[in-house]
């Protein structure tokens, strides 16, 4: 006989909600009894990863049974060689999203405030509450973040303030006058964190490169991944840069083996091939171009994205159109998960991929007709 007992959990967590992840191809295809899957919900790199990658990994298997080097030694030297910055400004993690646990773990006490986008990345606003911190969101002006707005929010308890750039689930990014701007304008006493998970995607001049600031800019905290142009999701392995009285702080507070040895392996050898990443790079502009021209012929409009993903504006309800995609094998994002409610989200997949995409998109848009 099982008895019902609701044991209380810290009031922090009470109504917290649990991340909703894209839904697997697995779970698809038992679902609906499909065979062919296009899973377009999660950001991942269609191309998959690196071949250096797998050989490193196959290697590394050898070692499977031993504990790895708890700070990730090699990947963080090989990190500052390839950003040109020094390996105390480097703290290796288990995905970017350990890092922004760790930071406001770190930083966040009960009462604190940290300023974030209405509609940007979850995680920020999640790891704030758990920590008993208060989340100030600034609503997006089309899309983009509103630096401005963001400088009003600061007050005597911020102690945080995340920009995703590219923004997810937008794609959008700041300028870059705008964006230098807004960091030389942050008080010093505030963690100002810089999200790139999808920096590698973009290609625009007006992108600001911050790395060079963060010798002048102790409080700046610089985000980045390798799952998403390194194709490493499934591996869990990400990294932030940052002040070393900061990676310190982080190091105390993060668990002793935090990323594993086949993911680090992995991680240093795709730094070693600069062609496969560059050939996403231009790929993933190319096929999301050719998205977007789609769209617009259905008299569809996205967000300008410069990541591996655009946010399509239905005008009807994200979620009807997500349920019917997801009938005919398409995976994808309602937006009413993202803060958009008439939207879905869709990453840039393989030509194949994308084709699947549109044609059962031409029928949901058309009622079940025939896509012209």
């Amino acid at each position: 006989m099982h008895v019902s007992v609701k044991i209380p959990t810290r009031k922090e967590i009470e109504h917290l909600g649990v991340y909703v992840p894209g839904k697997p191809i697995e779970e698809v295809k038992r679902e609906f009894g499909l065979t062919d899957i296009a899973k377009l919900a999660s950001n991942e790199n269609p191309y998959g990863c690196s071949d250096l990658a797998k050989r490193a990994v196959i290697r590394e298997m050898d070692k499977s049974a031993l504990y790895p080097e708890g700070t990730a030694p090699e990947l963080a030297a090989k990190l500052s060689v390839h950003l040109g910055i020094e390996r105390e400004r480097i703290i290796v993690g288990n995905g970017s999203d350990e890092i922004i646990r760790l930071l406001t773990r770190s930083y966040i006490s009960a009462g604190d405030e940290a300023i974030m986008g209405d509609v940007t990345f979850s995680r920020y606003e999640t790891n704030v509450r758990i920590e008993g911190g208060v989340p100030i969101t600034v609503p997006l002006i089309d899309g983009v973040h509103d630096l401005a707005g963001m400088l009003q929010a600061v007050g005597t308890n911020t102690k945080m303030i995340f920009v995703c750039n590219p923004n997810n689930p937008t794609g959008t990014i700041v300028g870059r006058s705008e964006l230098l701007s807004f960091i030389k304008e942050v008080p010093s006493h505030i963690i100002l964190v810089i999200d790139e998970a999808y920096c590698e995607y973009v290609s625009d001049p007006a992108f600001l490169q911050t790395i060079p600031l963060l010798a002048s800019h102790p409080n700046l905290v610089i985000l980045r991944t390798f799952s998403k142009i390194y194709g490493l999701a499934a591996l869990r392995i990400g990294y932030g840069l940052m002040h070393p009285s900061v990676v310190q702080e982080l190091i105390k507070v993060k668990e002793p083996f935090n990323s594993n040895r086949l993911a680090q392996a992995a991680a240093i050898a795709s730094l070693d091939d600069a062609p496969f990443a560059a050939d996403c790079a231009r790929r993933n502009e190319e096929a999301r171009n050719g998205l977007q021209h789609e769209l617009e012929q259905m008299g569809l409009s996205c967000f300008p994205s410069h990541a591996n993903f655009l946010m399509v504006k239905l005008g009807k309800s994200g979620d009807d159109v997500f349920q019917a995609l997801l009938a005919q094998g398409v995976i994808v994002r309602s937006g009413s998960l993202l803060g958009y409610p008439d939207t879905i989200r869709v990453s840039v997949g393989t030509d194949q991929e994308n084709h699947a995409f549109i044609t059962a998109l031409q029928r949901v848009i058309n009622d079940g007709n025939e896509p012209r």
